[in-house]
């Protein structure tokens, strides 16, 4: 046992020291793993610096002097700046130059003085992202106006505003501050996976379908090395670059999580030591299979162009089947599901980033499954090790 362990030690030193030799394909290797996170949290902190602005609206009102009362009550609300509007509300909108433009209009006073609706527009633009914090802001005042204004209608006329209020619906929400964090950060869980089958990718195609395609496995082959050494080799070195893979971009969504997210907007994730071991266990336990799937597929495949090919549909496949499927239908945590490699360590991340440790018997069932469906692989791939077809086709 020790000698088959001192042959596959040296087949994975063989092959991380040949992976380590190509910098273009670790650079593009690091820069894929890392600008997924670095692009969702551009887009979080854009959010973000959107929802401030909102906090401070700067609201252009055309016709102000038809209703003084209404533009000194805009006033007094915080962080809410009245300017004189544009002459042409619509143009101004339009271009850009102005994100929301209230129009009083002319018989506003006549209407209010004769308890009537009186008419206010809202120029918006919809097809405006940006604007849509503040349009949003400027609509919840308008209907706070209206709502008090009808308040105090009724208290004149001796009636109780509740008459018209039928339902007093109040909100409670049992979830945590780290619950509603994690429903946000769900592409945490995801960008992991992406990590694992991205990681080894590189290693797993090149030191099996590379090898076929420049005539380098037969030599090989003739070693008196077996089989299950070069196979057991060659999927522990790309386990081991997945592992990295998926430790460098924790790593840096970690780092990314700390700077970019805002607690004042309620958003605010405790992840300490604990969670990130936890989370390291649960990503983790994927490597050896996803490592195992793509050096099977690269041995199967006969070229390493034909490699690529299929790693491209196992890598985007089952993270986007995630992905749909908790779009569509809410994934809570269920015993069943810590039997589905892939669906079994997303759950577990995100319970983790959720606040809730999920119990050791999950971690153990997932790592299970995925360490016996790699010996699975391993030996299917040992076995086209010693096929003809495999060694000589091309």
């Amino acid at each position: 046992m020790s000698g088959f362990l001192r042959q596959m030690l040296v087949v994975v030193r063989k092959e991380l020291k040949d992976s380590s030799r190509d910098r273009r394909a670790i650079f593009a290797m690091v820069f894929g793993i890392l600008v997924g996170p670095a692009v969702i949290a551009f887009m979080v902190d854009r959010l973000i610096d959107r929802e401030r602005q909102a906090e401070q609206v700067r609201v252009p009102v055309v016709g102000a002097e038809h209703a003084p009362a209404f533009v000194d009550w805009l006033r007094a609300q915080a962080g809410v700046e009245v300017v004189a509007g544009p002459p042409d509300p619509d143009r101004a909108v339009r271009n850009g130059s102005e994100d929301v433009v209230l129009v009083v209009s002319d018989d506003f006073a006549d209407r209010y003085r004769r308890v009537r609706a009186a008419s206010v527009d809202v120029v918006t633009d919809r097809s405006r992202e940006a604007s849509r914090p503040k349009v949003t802001r400027v609509k919840e005042l308008l209907a706070r106006y209206s709502s008090e204004i009808g308040a105090l209608r009724l208290v004149a006329r001796g009636v109780s505003p509740e008459v018209v209020s039928t339902l007093r619906v109040n909100e409670i929400d049992v979830s945590t501050a780290q619950e509603r964090a994690a429903s946000i950060l769900n592409f945490l869980g995801l960008f992991m996976l992406v990590s694992s089958l991205l990681g080894g990718m590189q290693l797993a195609t090149d030191s099996t379908a590379g090898e076929r395609e420049r005539n380098s496995l037969e030599p090989l082959l003739v070693n008196p090395v077996p089989r299950a050494a070069l196979v057991a080799g060659k999927w522990l070195a790309a386990a081991v670059a997945s592992m990295i893979a998926v430790v460098l971009t924790m790593t840096f969504c970690i780092l990314l999580l700390e700077r970019v997210l805002a607690p004042d907007i309620g958003i605010r994730v405790s992840i300490g030591p604990p969670q990130i071991v936890n989370m390291l266990i649960a990503a983790l336990s994927i490597c050896p299979l996803s490592a195992a799937v793509q050096a099977c597929m690269g041995t199967y495949s006969r070229s390493f162009k034909e490699a690529q090919s299929y790693m491209g549909i196992l890598t985007t496949l089952p993270v986007m089947a995630i992905a749909v499927v908790s779009s569509l239908y809410p994934l809570n945590s269920q015993p069943w599901m810590y039997a589905v490699p892939m669906l079994s360590q997303y759950m577990l991340v995100k319970s983790v980033i959720g606040g809730t440790t999920p119990s050791a018997a999950a971690f153990v069932v997932a790592t299970a499954v995925s360490l016996a469906l790699t010996a699975v692989l391993l030996a299917l791939m040992t076995r086209l090790f010693r096929s003809e077809q495999i060694i000589f086709g091309r």
